[in-house]
């Protein structure tokens, strides 16, 4: 199992039991779930936290807990997950993050995201990453494409865990590879 990753600013680890009252705070906040069909009760993001801990022990990795390390402050997670429903694109490893809002603006969804795939195409020698959201989410869209990754032409998609009509049902998709990785990083 891959416990922990770091970059220049941030500590990607494994969940404690202390990260619920933040992360709970985190998943309340109407602003940080916009994109999100609702936001998450305090036991349902510590349901959540059960799941990505899951998800670690099925896999070896997951959604790391985010930590700066400036200050030790909780500020979200950021990771690698498989994605869990049937789509065109699946199977598939997806990357994806939730900060808090105080910690938007600050570059640290990429720095994270670009750690996440570092390992994702390193040490656990993926192929490829996928990433997707909802059509309106464009601060998620800016971070993919800061971390190199590339629109799919024609790969729009109805998320099927979403009702039909429902405002946030259509998404995009976005895709990178290793060797694209290895472009951007040598380029």
């Amino acid at each position: 199992m891959i416990v922990e990753l770091e970059s220049a600013r941030l500590l990607l680890r494994q969940w404690r039991d202390e990260d619920l009252p933040e992360f709970a705070a985190l998943c309340a906040d109407p602003q940080v779930m916009r994109y999100f069909p609702e936001a998450l009760s305090r036991l349902e993001s510590a349901a959540l936290i059960g799941r990505i801990r899951g998800h670690f022990n099925e896999h070896g990795f997951g959604l790391w807990a985010l930590e700066r390390k400036d200050t030790g402050a909780f500020i979200g997670f950021t990771g690698l997950g498989v994605v869990g429903f049937d789509a065109p694109f699946a199977p598939a490893v997806e990357i994806g993050w939730r900060l808090g809002r105080r910690h938007w603006g600050l570059g640290f969804a990429s720095e994270a995201a670009w750690t996440a795939l570092r390992c994702g195409f390193g040490q656990l020698g993926l192929e490829q990453v996928v990433s997707f959201t909802a059509l309106s989410n464009t601060p998620s869209e800016k971070v993919m494409q800061a971390i190199g990754m590339q629109r799919v032409k024609d790969g729009d998609f109805d998320h099927p865990k979403l009702p039909q009509r429902h405002p946030l049902e259509r998404h995009l998709l976005y895709r990178i590879s290793r060797a694209q990785w290895l472009e951007t990083l040598h380029g």
